[in-house]
């Protein structure tokens, strides 16, 4: 069966797989995580002297790292939450390290060449890049950079796919319900009507079917490692690369001109993007030939 291999990350969590148990999880990592959240947005910014519009905004690569490294929360209160209701680490909604560490490395090995290629591909006059930072700033930051873009999608992974995941299927037996919940469950955190408009439940489909590729891919393998590997090549590029002018920008060494609120984001980007995941959720079936 292709889903064989998420039995050794389903077994960790068979002992207290009661949904009323990881209901309550769930609940409990955000009352951990939301009162140590709110004391760092308030009082790191003030002590680095960062506005709040630019740190909202992500405008300079301080604010930006700053955002980032937000997400250490997160890995906190889950794995508080893990140690007093299942008796597990953080480590076990990894698989075997040495496994997905080489199942990592080998995805981002064969995911950042198809991120460099396609940035490469001339874009039509409305979405061209155009320079951001200067090459020598953004090497400075760089090794800021990269640790914080893989605490952001440690924490996210670790959540969805790790926990969520794991949970669910060692309770139901069923891909629908622990892929398709998790997965479902990560485009509602990504609905924001703030930022896209009527457009959000756009990107939360985006991100509900992107869920779904690190899930199977995580199914597939028995490790975290190949959802960790991409979501950090996207979000490396996303966030590290070429970022959309006024939004998380200031680590880009490129920017490109985006309203996720424009009425034909639905025809133009939308589409392109989820051709985009296919190619990438492939690439890494074939970088670990699963």
């Amino acid at each position: 069966m292709r889903y064989d291999a998420h039995k050794r990350l389903a077994a960790p969590a068979r002992p207290s797989s009661h949904p009323l148990r990881l209901l309550t999880g769930m609940v409990l990592v955000v009352v951990f995580f939301l009162p140590m959240a709110f004391f760092y947005a308030g009082f790191v910014p003030a002590l680095l002297n960062i506005p709040g519009t630019t740190l909202l905004a992500g405008e300079t690569p301080l604010a930006v790292v700053v955002l980032l490294f937000e997400f250490t929360f997160l890995l906190l209160s889950l794995g508080a939450v893990l140690r007093l209701l299942h008796r597990r680490g953080l480590a076990s909604l990894l698989g075997p390290l040495p496994l997905a560490a080489r199942q990592f490395l080998r995805c981002v090995a064969f995911l950042l060449p198809l991120y460099l290629l396609v940035m490469l591909i001339p874009m039509p006059e409305p979405y061209a890049l155009s320079p951001n930072l200067s090459l020598g700033t953004w090497i400075v930051w760089l090794p800021l950079a990269l640790p914080a873009v893989m605490v952001q999608i440690g924490a996210e992974e670790m959540a969805f796919r790790g926990y969520l995941q794991s949970q669910l299927a060692a309770r139901f037996s069923h891909p629908v319900i622990w892929i398709g919940l998790p997965s479902a469950l990560f485009g509602l955190v990504h609905f924001d009507p703030g930022l896209a408009g009527e457009n959000a439940w756009l990107l939360a489909l985006w991100a509900a079917l992107f869920g779904a590729a690190a899930a199977d891919l995580t199914a597939r393998t028995g490790t975290l490692g190949p959802a960790l590997g991409l979501h950090f090549a996207n979000n490396l590029f996303a966030i590290v690369v070429t970022a959309p002018a006024g939004d998380l920008d200031g680590l880009a060494l490129y920017t490109f001109p985006l309203d996720l609120s424009a009425e034909d984001l639905l025809w133009h980007v939308l589409p392109a993007e989820l051709l985009f995941t296919l190619c990438a959720w492939l690439t890494a079936r074939l970088a670990l030939r699963v």
